[in-house]
């Protein structure tokens, strides 16, 4: 296959983004009126984890909005954020929230049975790790299936790299 054209779908995130938006959150969080008094804060926990803090539930659920606000603004697919439900920890009440990366290898083979049921004819498949690449001689056979990937809902935010 001298002339394939291909493209990789990977479920990735910007970690300076979401870092971003976190630093805009706990500006927030220090300086709203709302949020005075209330402990509320924010921070990373590990490398891919973030907790939200506050001493009553329903202002670590605003913060947690909040959060969310800002992880739009920046571009960064709310898919890509597992937030658990708030729980109390001693005084305060937390939420632990998990940024999401790579494709699993469940959901990469709902992704390619997608792909080979509802794609174009001569469209081949390959999972190579935590991504997929998609080749296929023409090009709008591609441009098709990433149209029908973006129609599908695969609870996971996914992008297409390496267009060639």
């Amino acid at each position: 296959m001298a002339n394939t054209s291909s493209f990789d779908i990977v479920s990735k995130v910007d970690r300076q983004e979401v870092d971003n938006a976190l630093n805009q959150t706990a500006k927030e969080l220090a300086n709203r009126f709302d949020f005075r008094g209330t402990g509320a804060q924010i921070s990373w926990s590990g490398e891919e984890a973030v907790v939200l803090q506050a001493e009553t539930e329903e202002r670590v659920k605003a913060a947690l909005d909040v959060f969310k606000e800002k992880l739009v603004r920046r571009g960064v697919s709310l898919k890509a954020l597992d937030a658990g439900a708030p729980r109390p920890s001693g005084k305060a009440y937390k939420i632990n929230c998990r940024i999401v990366q790579g494709i699993s290898a469940d959901k990469a083979k709902e992704i390619t049975k997608k792909i080979r049921d509802e794609g174009p004819k001569g469209v081949q498949t390959q999972i190579q790790g935590d991504q997929i690449r998609v080749l296929s001689k023409k090009r709008d056979d591609l441009q098709a299936v990433i149209a029908l990937l973006k129609q599908a809902d695969f609870d996971i935010a996914l992008q297409f790299t390496n267009y060639r």
